[in-house]
């Protein structure tokens, strides 16, 4: 037996065990409350909710419908006079941006207190073209909306843009998974996003 094939077999051992362990313990779940960012509602000048997903028909996802009532309840709440809304489109639909726009119009968010981005595609992106378009209007303090997982990296993002950023976080998926399915699915979106803020800072966008 070759070094390389006994290197090959304990990676493969490794990877059940990593299976193992991700399906039928709590590590996922330990794992999503260590990395978890925590809130900090402060007043601001600008809430900005980041994209999401939304379908071709304009059905919002479960994740972008959470983010939206999270900003619109921030609003109401009297935290900032301005929303902007991130998100693309689908398939040639309507953009995210625009659909979530729209309900918070519905939900009581006057329109001229709303601000779109429909274009940006990742989240740097977002940060760019969201920064420049605030700091026209002399945006200092953002109340930053997203998930407790991404908002390591987008804070960092819109911090590094000259912004003080408030975490607001909302998550649409549990950290209570207790399902082997529902726990692969949590290790995989936790790795996610761990590469891609590993990737953020190789790459110096951090």
């Amino acid at each position: 037996m070759t070094r390389w094939t006994r290197l090959l077999q304990w990676i493969g051992l490794a990877g059940i065990g990593l299976f193992l362990a991700a399906a039928f313990s709590p590590l996922p779940n330990a794992m999503f409350r260590w990395s978890a960012a925590a809130s900090d509602i402060q007043t601001a000048d600008a809430i900005v909710v980041l994209g999401a997903a939304v379908q071709a028909d304009g059905t919002l996802s479960c994740d972008s419908l959470v983010r939206t009532v999270r900003a619109v309840t921030l609003f109401r709440a009297g935290r900032a006079p301005v929303v902007v809304f991130s998100g693309t489109s689908r398939d040639g639909g309507p953009s995210e941006a625009d659909v979530r726009a729209e309900l918070a119009a519905r939900l009581g968010v006057p329109v001229e207190a709303m601000r779109t981005e429909p274009t940006a595609l990742t989240t740097r992106e977002e940060a760019v073209r969201i920064g420049g378009m605030l700091r026209a209007e002399n945006v200092r303090r953002i109340l930053l909306v997203t998930d407790s997982q991404h908002m390591r990296r987008a804070g960092a993002l819109f911090s590094r843009g000259g912004f003080q950023v408030f975490p607001a976080t909302v998550d649409a998926r549990s950290g209570a998974a207790t399902s082997p399915e529902a726990r692969l699915r949590l290790f995989r979106d936790l790795l996610g996003e761990w590469l891609a803020l590993g990737y953020y800072r190789v790459a110096g966008y951090l």
